[in-house]
Formats: C-alpha cells, sequence, structure tokens
C-alpha cells in the first residue's frame, strides 16, 4: 500500500456560537494508505463525525488541510462515498431505484442505461440484496436498508468509503452480520474505509488502524493503534485471540484512563 493516499495536515474546526467560537478540532494529522481500513474511536463529542465530514468535504476544515489521491479536499466528491447512521434512502423508491438514482448521477453521461441498470444490480448483489431489488424502504428490515445505503455508496466505485456509525442503530446480531459482511466487501473490493464508531469490539475487528480521539472541546487525535490481525478475520476465532483481547484492552485503557493527554504525533 502507498502512503498518504489521504492527507491530514494540521487540521482545525471551530464553529461561531453566541458566545464566540467553539473549537470542535485542533492540530489533527493523519495519514492513510491506500487500501487501509481506519476507525475513528472516542466519546460523544470529541469530533470523529465532524472529521469524517471534513473528508467527505461536506464540511470546510477552519485550518489546515485535506487531501486525497493529491488534491484538495474543497467539497464533496463521488470518489469518497458516505454512508451515515441513518440510511437516508428515499421512501416512495424501491432498493433499485435508490441505488440507481445515485449510479445516473455519477455514470449517466458517459454510460448507456443498460450498464447504469448491470452497475445497480452489481451492487446490491454486492450486499445480498438481489432477492430484494423491486422493494420499498417500508418493506424491508432495517439492517436491510443500511445494505441498501452501503450498495449506493458502493454503486460510485467511490476511491474513499466513509462510514458514520453505519450499524450503530441496529441489533446486535443484524450488526454483527452486516460487519462480517463489510469484512468480504472491502476484501472484495480494496477499497480505502474511514469509519466512526463508538464499538470498541467493532474497531479491532475491522481495523488496520484505531484512531483514538481525546475529548472534546478543541479535541485532537491521542493514540493510534496499529492492528496487527491477519485477514481475513473470523469473530469465533478472534474471541479467544489474546492479540484481540490485548487490542481490545488498549483502546478501553485510552477512552477510561488516557484520553485527555496531549496529542501524540502522526505516525504514517
Amino acid at each position: 500500500m502507498s502512503d498518504k493516499f489521504i492527507e491530514i495536515q494540521n487540521a482545525e474546526m471551530s464553529f461561531p456560537v453566541k458566545k464566540g467560537t467553539f473549537q470542535a478540532l485542533v492540530n489533527v494529522n493523519l495519514n492513510v494508505r491506500k487500501g487501509e481500513f481506519i476507525t475513528l474511536i472516542g466519546h460523544s463529542g470529541c469530533g470523529k463525525s465532524t472529521l469524517l465530514n471534513m473528508i467527505a468535504g461536506l464540511t470546510t476544515a477552519t485550518g489546515g488541510m485535506l487531501l486525497c489521491a493529491n488534491r484538495e479536499i474543497s467539497g464533496p466528491s463521488p470518489e469518497r462515498g458516505v454512508v451515515f447512521q441513518n440510511h437516508s434512502l428515499l421512501p416512495w423508491l424501491t432498493c433499485h431505484e435508490n441505488v440507481y438514482l445515485a449510479v445516473e448521477r455519477v455514470f449517466g453521461a458517459v454510460e448507456p442505461k443498460a450498464r447504469l441498470q448491470e452497475r445497480t444490480r452489481t451492487a446490491l448483489a454486492m450486499v445480498g440484496l438481489t432477492h430484494a431489488e423491486h422493494k420499498r424502504p417500508h418493506e424491508i428490515s432495517g439492517g436491510m436498508k443500511q445494505r441498501v445505503g452501503i450498495a449506493r455508496a458502493l454503486s460510485m466505485e467511490p476511491k474513499v468509503l466513509l462510514m458514520d456509525e453505519p450499524f450503530g442503530a441496529l441489533d446486535a446480531l443484524t450488526r454483527a452480520h452486516l460487519q462480517d459482511e463489510l469484512l468480504k466487501i472491502v476484501a472484495n473490493t480494496q477499497s480505502t474505509v474511514v469509519m466512526v464508531t463508538h464499538d470498541v469490539d467493532e474497531a479491532v475487528l475491522l481495523s488496520d488502524r484505531i484512531v483514538m480521539m481525546t475529548n472534546g472541546p478543541s479535541a485532537t487525535i491521542g493514540e493510534i493503534l496499529s492492528v496487527r490481525l491477519p485477514r481475513p478475520r473470523e469473530r469465533v476465532a478472534l474471541a479467544a485471540d489474546p492479540l484481540y483481547m490485548e487490542y481490545r484492552t488498549s483502546v478501553l485503557e485510552f477512552l477510561y484512563h488516557r484520553q485527555a493527554r496531549p496529542v501524540a504525533k502522526e505516525a504514517a
């Protein structure tokens, strides 16, 4: 994997409030390699989603610079697909139509309709929803809706997949199933992923590196943990793996004992 596919250099984010300025993030430095799976973890209010939105181009940093593939991030782009905690599906469209809408927006000017339909079906098949392509959101479960959201993001063939707690609102069994599916999808697509989570086990299971944020305001990166568990990963086997437990303990110790320490320098 080449270095610095995503570069975050001294990034800051502040918001105007009634009594002045709220400093959400300061001095954020992070390099993400191509094909790497990064999770952002920390307590509520530490700026995880804010940082993700900055990478997505949905929010513009008030200081520093963010780059993707050597180009400055200046706004949203299909090269950075986003999956939110809320699936955000249009209720009057079928699963197929919800995904097709994104495909048409990205490829409609250069590809025939038959190819757009093929892209849509391929994305739905990737998340195991071929059988539900003609159903509307109210006719499918919460986990299936989230899979449609993932399919919609993948259908655009993004260089980076950005995920903001995509499984946070799901029950434990559904969440575990979708985590396993995500592992398979990322292995097949070799996607670069940045994902926000509150779940320590999810972070260890999925990540190549876990980026741990200090508490806000003026939050920043406190520590970065490399997860050197071999892939493919199987959750049942990992449950008794001493290295898995060591990583899990390290994240918990940071979150509950070391999160307020000064920022550690980024080591790509």
